[in-house]
């Protein structure tokens, strides 16, 4: 059955098989083309819609110049990422006018955050379809095609997608997204995700582990539990009253590890403010939960935290990764930052450095702020850190995260770790690539073994740069 799954699967991408319609009649799949822009929540959203459009009789392409349908996923927490989306618009309108029928949609954040801005007065696409309003996709695509203007932006306080099986896009067939809750009910004074995707809700952990164990038989090794708040997940069971039935995020991170030793679980994203020590103990006792954790400080001052409404203190914040290194020491923390926050001063800007200097990430997203409308820091404070300035402090904490890098890069030289084979090395047709449980690249001679994605090996660490370690080959 997972055969003919994955053989029905690969001839969607592909855009060749046939969809049976009414009668004996087959007709060949309209092909729909789909980029994801932003968060990793914005790609697994893109898989779901790849599901819908497939049971409408739609083929996914990965050639622009094929396509019926034109779909971009998109971020809205930066202006320099919806620039991006605005810009391959224009390469889209360029596209759809070559091709009779062509249709162009607007999925996700950047959709719900403009709404019918893009319809009517950029008039770049036909369709404009929020995060909680992928179901009426179909539809939509249809009152396009008749000459109307598609529009569907409704959030919802129930929607989680639970029933849907997602189409796997541009994967290796080795690791896979699984979204375990959606919505945000933190209102960071930077964020627009509580506007653009909703309140929080959390999906039925019966359909989590159930896809979770899909996956694992169609021969993915490696899942990743997606949402804005990993750790607030909290599911109840309908018409429960019983709180103890209830499945907190420790316990649906130890029931996903417990459907195979071998296969490797990671999470993402954690709130410093909500990440429990049931977690931590859960990630300790399993070895297939992978030792790293993408916990987001954003700043390392108190008064900036305060004024980005992050509900913990910068001491909150050093006693949390204190901890995490105390039932786990081999864990690696990765962060975000966010540089030239509203009224941020030469003070505050050290503070972040010294915070970095004592947590010394082995991963760090740095970004300048930029002020995003609707947001309540648009309303409350004035984003007045000169430009000249911000950039000046993203390229000193750049500087001060490579160096952190390169060390503890080079320390892992000499050692071993188990690593799962991904894929061929972008350089070199010679060497596998693949991440140890501490999220780290590693790059290594393919050799005379018979090895494929999807393989446990174990590689000693011979040499490394500020972001990959090289290796060889010990054992199988």
């Amino acid at each position: 059955m997972a055969e003919l799954l994955k053989k029905e699967i690969d001839e969607a991408l592909q855009g060749t098989a046939i969809a049976p319609k009414m009668g004996e009649e087959t007709l060949l799949y309209k092909k729909f083309y789909i980029e994801s822009y932003g968060c990793a929540m914005n790609f697994s959203d893109s898989e779901i819609v790849a599901s819908i459009l497939k049971e409408e009789g739609f083929g996914a392409t990965t050639i622009m110049e094929e396509a019926d349908l034109f779909l971009i996923n998109t971020c809205s927490i930066r202006d320099k990422a919806e620039q991006t989306v605005r810009n391959r618009l224009h390469i889209f309108r360029r596209e759809k006018k070559k091709k009779s029928g062509a249709l162009i949609g607007v999925l996700g954040c950047m959709a719900e955050r403009l709404k019918a801005k893009l319809l009517d007065e950029e008039k770049l696409v036909d369709m404009v379809v929020g995060p909680d309003a992928y179901r009426s996709l179909p539809m939509l695509i249809q009152e396009a095609e008749s000459g109307q203007k598609g529009i569907n932006v409704l959030l919802s306080r129930e929607e989680t997608y639970a029933d849907i099986s997602p189409v796997r896009l541009d994967n290796n067939g080795v690791s896979a997204f699984v979204s375990i809750m959606r919505g945000c009910n933190n209102m960071c004074t930077f964020c627009v995700v509580p506007f653009t995707r909703g309140r929080e809700r959390s999906r039925d952990a019966g359909s989590i582990l159930q896809e979770c164990k899909a996956l694992f038989g169609e021969g993915y090794k490696e899942i990743t539990l997606l949402g804005q708040n990993v750790d607030s997940y909290h599911f109840t069971p309908p018409n429960e009253i019983d709180q103890s039935n209830s499945v907190t995020f420790a316990l649906l991170l130890e029931r996903v590890a417990q459907i195979d030793p071998k296969l490797r679980v990671r999470f993402s994203t954690s709130h410093p403010k909500d990440i429990t020590d049931d977690v931590l103990f859960t990630m300790a006792k399993y070895p297939n939960i992978c030792k790293y954790l993408h916990l987001p400080v954003q700043s390392g001052n108190t008064a900036v935290l305060q004024r980005m409404n992050r509900t913990y203190t910068r001491e909150w914040y050093l006693n949390k990764v204190k901890r995490i290194k105390e039932i786990m020491p081999e864990a690696d923390v990765s962060t975000d930052l966010i540089i030239g926050f509203c009224g941020e001063t030469e003070e505050e800007h050290q503070d972040t450095l010294s915070l970095m200097d004592i947590c010394k990430f082995s991963l760090a997203y740095m970004y300048t702020y930029s002020e995003r409308p609707g947001t309540l820091a648009e309303r409350r404070y004035t984003d007045d850190v000169p430009e000249a300035t911000k950039q000046r402090r993203l390229e000193e904490v750049i500087a001060m995260y490579r160096g952190h890098s390169l060390t503890q890069y080079q320390a892992s030289v000499g050692q071993t770790f188990e690593v799962l084979i991904e894929n061929t090395s972008k350089r070199s047709e010679e060497h596998w690539s693949g991440r140890n449980s501490q999220n780290k690249m590693v790059v290594f001679p393919k050799g005379n073994y018979d090895l494929q994605q999807g393989n446990y090996v174990m590689v000693k660490v011979t040499n490394a740069t500020s972001g990959t370690l090289l290796g060889e080959i010990v054992s199988i």
